[in-house]
């Protein structure tokens, strides 16, 4: 048996040959035999530091490798290095980390997770994984499992703010906009010069409704980041809300601002201010690169023939009393049961009200997937077998678009909520129609286009409102006198039509404009801009909001609705024309602005679409000063209801039946996505 000299002797020996890891075993079984040897233990232990010591040194070294890898987009090369890391020091939580870090960068979630709670299990206290596995977890729409990661990282490090700001974050999502507020303004005390946690901030002023604070907090957030394009898309939004149209007080780092994945400007919050289809679309591109996601399901095979029923899913949240569902029930109702199977994803928090019960009545299937991952609602749909799966909210507030990027259904369709391209790959076809998207713009579109014979925009010709029993003095109109109406949301008023519509005040004697009432600050501002234009501002007349059906019956009291231009009025102006209220509109270049052309087109009343401000101008003008004119105008109107594509339910329905089948034909037939016109069929 050797002896502790002997085993040092050979210990040694290997040491110099740089083996430390055998000098190490042969430390290790002579203590096996020897375990209380004082001598073997104290080198023994001494070598295992050093071992560690160096491979942490080797360790280091390769990350930075395998981080500048990761900086040059060399996935692969990099996540090879760090499963040496992780093979070579396997208890080191720093080392799993780190790989969980290349993981979620490299877009493989499920690695990522995996890693990072290994390098939790070996040491709880490591704030980075915490920190990391928190991001991914909000990545994945995991709320409850982020909020708990944070809150554990910021019990670790109690004066971070980033931690707080990121609990804010998570807290605005879940929709606790209290206690959001709360720690974003922890997060300003902790980390005063984080822009980030000023645009938290301003999200929460901007939902409970403190648009002026929410304002001035972008504003900060801009001043500490400049080149923040996220935050100025919302600083845009807000001020229009506001009706503010001072000058900006930051200054714009790019006439044209676009910006890059991370951080890039909101396509919907440029709208109403530049009237340019390609520029949205660019916009919409760079949004969408954020969305993309690795590809963990697998691709649809088309099956041999046409399933007996085709499962089409609609994916909002807005399946309650909202604008959209104003505008879907008919269709809902009215679609083929006998070959469609229609199944409802709502992912909205609003869950009452007697739009939602009404719809639930209308489709087989409604699933509740509110605060579901992301994958979770994939997963659950393509089980479902969804045949075709429509985005109703494209880029707008509380739209889930990320869904689309897994692939929900072979065939994908945007459709009515967002007004424009959503400019992603993984989006198959948008419906429209040749007004909306004439050929010259066609280009401004990645997606295929389904045209339909008349207006994109469905309606439910069983809407039914009683006469209003209220006056024009119960409304706060005068008893004589023209009314202009305008009940478009403020964003959409800019100062190009209230020129416009000043003038007109100026020209009809007696004459107001009523509009609907937004913030207070809001009403102040345009009050502000009529007295500048030498306007009484009591000349405008503020509605309050009401029901839909009393919102309806007061249209009576109202001559003429006068159209906002980058952004028209939608399911406002078909409100209008079901309440039998002329709309008078100026037609742009993109979507979002030739909409009530489309409506008026399919209503029969083409003559209310202007060719110019100065012709929309001289109709306003002719319709206020003769009267008889505007008289005439609303019995057609009232005529037209009754004959006009526009509110012909079953009709649209089956063109739009068809247009689904023509998709999915493609899919089935193994043949690319394409152009599909109906407007031939009419």
């Amino acid at each position: 048996m050797s002896s502790f000299d002997q085993v040092s002797r050979r210990a040694k020996k290997l040491e110099a040959e740089g083996q430390i890891g055998e000098a190490i075993k042969l430390y290790e079984e002579f203590l096996q035999k020897f375990p209380k040897n004082s001598r073997a233990k104290a080198v023994r232990d001494e070598l295992l530091r050093r071992n560690k010591s160096a491979s942490m040194r080797a360790a280091q070294e390769s990350f930075q490798t395998a981080k500048a890898l990761f900086d040059r987009g060399e996935f692969a090369k990099g996540i090879a290095i760090a499963e040496r890391i992780v093979t070579e020091v396997p208890e080191s939580a720093e080392a799993w980390n780190f790989l969980g870090a290349a993981y979620f960068r490299s877009q493989n979630q499920v690695e990522a997770e995996r890693c990072l709670r290994k390098a939790l299990e070996i040491d709880k206290k490591l704030i980075p994984a915490w920190t990391n596995i928190g991001t991914l977890f909000h990545a994945q729409n995991r709320l409850d499992q982020a909020l708990v990661a944070f809150q554990n990282a910021s019990f670790l490090e109690p004066e971070n703010g980033g931690f707080y700001n990121s609990i804010g974050g998570i807290l605005i999502s879940m929709g606790r906009l209290e206690e959001a507020e709360q720690f974003c303004a922890r997060a300003i005390k902790y980390a005063p010069n984080l822009p980030n946690a000023y645009s938290n901030l301003a999200i929460v002023f901007y939902h409970r409704s403190k648009l002026d604070l929410a304002k001035k907090a972008y504003e900060k957030a801009l001043q500490l980041e400049p080149q923040n394009f996220a935050a100025f898309g919302e600083y845009f939004y807000i001020r229009a809300k506001l009706c503010d149209w001072s000058e900006v007080a930051i200054e714009l780092p790019d006439t044209s601002p676009v910006g890059e994945p991370g951080n890039s400007m909101s396509p919907f919050s440029m709208l109403p201010y530049e009237d340019d289809p390609f520029a949205q679309r660019k916009r919409s591109e760079v949004r969408a690169r954020e969305l993309q996601v690795p590809n963990r399901f697998p691709a649809f095979q088309p099956p041999s023939a046409r399933p007996k029923k085709l499962k089409i899913g609609y994916f909002s949240a807005d399946f309650h009393n909202h604008a959209t569902m104003s505008l879907m029930m008919g269709v809902l109702g009215a679609h083929n049961k006998d070959r469609f199977e229609i199944h409802a994803y709502s992912y909205g928090g609003v869950k009452e009200g007697w739009r939602r019960a009404q719809f639930q009545e209308k489709v087989e299937k409604c699933w509740d997937v509110h605060g579901a991952a992301d994958e979770e609602i994939v997963k659950h749909a393509r089980e479902q077998g969804i045949d075709i799966a429509i985005d109703l909210k494209g880029y707008t507030d509380q739209g889930r678009t990320r869904l689309f990027a897994h692939r929900i259904a072979p065939v994908q369709i945007s459709y009515l909520g967002y007004p424009g391209t959503l400019g992603a790959g993984f989006i198959d076809y948008m419906i429209a129609d040749r007004s909306v998207i004439p050929d010259q713009y066609r280009d401004a579109y990645s997606e295929k286009l389904i045209y339909m014979p008349h207006c994109y925009q469905p309606n439910d010709a069983d809407r039914r409102f009683e006469a209003s029993h209220q006056s024009r003095e119960d409304l706060g109109l005068p008893e004589r006198g023209f009314v202009f109406c305008a009940f478009n949301g403020c964003y959409k008023i800019s100062p190009r039509e209230f020129e416009i519509w000043m003038r007109l005040l100026d020209k009809v004697d007696g004459s107001v404009l009523w509009l609907l009432g937004g913030s207070e600050d809001a009403v102040s501002n345009l009050r502000k801009e009529a007295e500048l234009a030498g306007i009484d501002p009591g000349r405008l007349i503020f509605a309050d909001l009401v029901p839909e059906e009393q919102h309806l019956a007061r249209q009576a009291h109202a001559d003429l609705f006068l159209d906002t231009f980058n952004v028209n009025a939608h399911t406002t102006a078909s409100d209008a024309l079901w309440a039998g209220l002329p709309i008078l509109t100026l037609p742009g270049k993109q979507f979002a602005a030739r909409v009530a052309a489309s409506i008026l087109k399919a209503a029969n009343l083409p003559e209310l679409i202007a060719k110019d401000e100065a012709e929309y101008e001289e109709i306003a003008l002719d319709l206020a000063l003769n009267p008889e004119k505007a008289r005439a105008l609303k019995v057609k109107v009232q005529e037209q209801l009754q004959t006009c594509p526009l509110f012909d339910t079953k009709s649209y329905t089956i063109a739009l039946e068809a247009g689904f089948e023509a998709a999915y034909g493609h899919y089935l037939n193994g043949v690319a996505p394409e152009d599909i016109d109906l407007s031939s069929s009419v």
